[in-house]
């Protein structure tokens, strides 16, 4: 969620121009809650409409995991079990047999087949329908078909290692073996879509993108708007097969400021806030009591560089004397009331894979930092952006603090109004300055921090803002990708690892951890290890 969540980035929130007390008619003073008012959840306003090959940021992916169910879900050990999946069985990683369970039916009342499998993935794969997460099915035999470049057109439609095999059950040829396919198909990209959300030119329609019929928890009630509507309205489908949500209505609230989301959560006018804000945070245990969450988190926080067309930061002894001009220790402590940890590696220490003391350049050294910095004749002047619909101004400021004092620079801070904006600007080209970037994992594998933030197919197709690319960093990609287990790849993607340690296209700066609240009207909230919100736990409070 938060972040690029191929994956998903992480973004925050805040209210968009009407007042809240015009949404859902609920009290201002946030009495109690009424039998029919839904369960409210803040969100920043999604980047795209809700096309699930090119939802790669959190806040879109929040709202999609509500509509549909996956194949695969993750235990609290970060384990593969099968969601929709029946069974997903290979000999060689390399061919896959998926077979899904009966039962599972589109809120238009059809039944869910495997067609729609094998439809969804050859539209997000084909460069034609320019999907953000394309890129995820690059390991796909015959996703080269749909991928001539630029220019070049696309003689088939579909990819030769799809097959449908019956109504249940279809197969995936990779190709080549990757022992990690299985652990991928929890991510956003890989759901199904209906045979209504084509059109008759074979185009996913805006119609349904604004109002997609899932097969999962909840359906939308009606069209969003995006940029006018200020709620995502919701109610449960009752003929989903699983164990369903305990309430009738879910309702999205974006917002553009988290500390107006949080005051609202406060007043009782908000009931789930997945991302406070610093600011918060020191008092939000003593003031909610069990209502304050704090818990580990996967995400990593980065400051990035855009190398592919801003030359300001093609010396990477620039971007390393910028790295060591950062205090993580007290951005963590300070800032965020010891609710991070000072990043050291690209790899989050939830997951295997991390190094402790990975990152030297991570290390505290102001006077190194200086030093070098100068040595290379750093830019006297630089600039940060980052978005002001999360929890940021705050460490942004800091690390501008740090860069002001420690290299003797002008830095100017960028505030964007909402992570889509800055996004935008980033796909574009038009942002040149360094920016703020977060990453959520889109499924427990040391990979999911690599590939779709570094490599260079990543770059058109996934979520590589920096540009940056690396020959050596793809191979050993792929070296890893090929190993017979998860385990046996850890070498190979720990030495790509390494190598963007050596060339930090981005500096991580921080270690996520949640730090989220629910209201007095529910209870039983918890976040899963991708962020979101498992709505089958929660329930209204009497």
């Amino acid at each position: 969620m938060r972040v690029t969540n191929g994956a998903r980035i992480i973004a925050g929130t805040a209210l968009l121009a009407l007042g809240l007390a015009a949404c859902g008619g609920e009290s201002s003073t946030g009495g109690a809650a009424s039998a029919d008012q839904p369960v409210r959840m803040e969100l920043g306003e999604p980047q795209k409409l809700f096309y699930p090959g090119d939802t790669t940021e959190s806040e879109g992916s929040e709202v999609l995991s509500a509509v549909f169910a996956p194949l695969v879900d993750y235990d609290e050990n970060k384990q593969v079990v099968n969601d929709v999946a029946e069974s997903i069985k290979t000999t060689d990683n390399r061919v896959w047999t998926i077979e899904i369970k009966p039962g599972y039916t589109w809120h238009d009342g059809k039944p869910l087949v495997a067609q729609n499998y094998v439809d969804a993935w050859n539209y997000a794969a084909n460069q034609d329908n320019a999907q953000g997460a394309n890129g995820f099915f690059s390991r796909v035999e015959g996703w080269a078909d749909l991928n001539p470049g630029e220019g070049r057109p696309v003689s088939t439609k579909e990819m030769k290692g799809l097959k449908v095999i019956n109504d249940t059950t279809f197969r995936v040829t990779l190709s080549k073996p990757f022992s990690q396919f299985k652990t991928m198909l929890g991510y956003t990209v890989f759901y199904p879509l209906p045979k209504v959300a084509f059109g008759p030119d074979g185009k996913i329609t805006e119609k349904y993108a604004k109002q997609p019929i899932g097969q999962g928890y909840f359906k939308l009630d009606k069209p969003y708007n995006k940029g006018t509507d200020q709620t995502i309205d919701l109610t449960r489908y009752d003929a989903f097969p699983g164990e369903k949500p305990k309430f009738d209505k879910l309702q999205f609230r974006l917002y553009s400021n988290s500390e107006t989301a949080f005051n609202d959560l406060r007043a009782g006018n908000l009931d789930v806030h997945d991302s406070l804000p610093p600011s918060a945070i020191a008092s939000a245990k003593a003031e909610l009591g069990e209502r304050y969450m704090d818990e580990a988190d996967a995400g990593v926080g980065y400051i990035g560089f855009p190398m592919q067309y801003n030359k300001t930061y093609a010396n990477v002894k620039v971007r390393e004397a910028i790295s060591m001009a950062i205090d993580r220790k007290t951005i963590a402590e300070t800032v965020f009331s010891g609710t991070r940890a000072p990043a050291d590696d690209f790899i989050n220490p939830l997951l295997d894979g991390y190094r402790p003391g990975a990152c030297a350049v991570c290390t505290y050294d102001p006077a190194k930092a200086k030093a070098q910095y100068a040595a290379n004749n750093g830019p006297k002047t630089l600039e940060l952006g980052y978005n002001t619909d999360g929890p940021h101004k705050e460490w942004i400021e800091a690390v501008a603090n740090n860069l002001r004092a420690n290299l003797g620079v002008q830095v100017t801070v960028k505030p964007f109004e909402k992570f889509a904006s800055i996004l935008d600007e980033l796909d574009k080209k038009t942002y040149g300055g360094m920016f703020r970037m977060g990453w959520a994992i889109d499924y427990p594998s040391a990979e999911n921090y690599l590939t779709p933030v570094f490599s260079t197919v990543a770059i058109k197709t996934g979520s590589n803002y920096a540009g940056w690319s690396n020959k050596e960093f793809d191979d050993l990609l792929a070296e890893g990708d090929a190993a017979e287990t998860q385990k046996e790849g850890l070498k190979s993607y720990q030495r790509a690892d390494d190598i963007l340690i050596k060339e930090l296209p981005y500096i991580p700066v921080y270690f996520y951890r949640t730090n989220a609240a629910f209201s007095q009207h529910v209870k039983g909230v918890k976040l899963n290890l991708l962020n979101q919100v498992e709505w089958t736990k929660v329930e209204k409070a009497a």
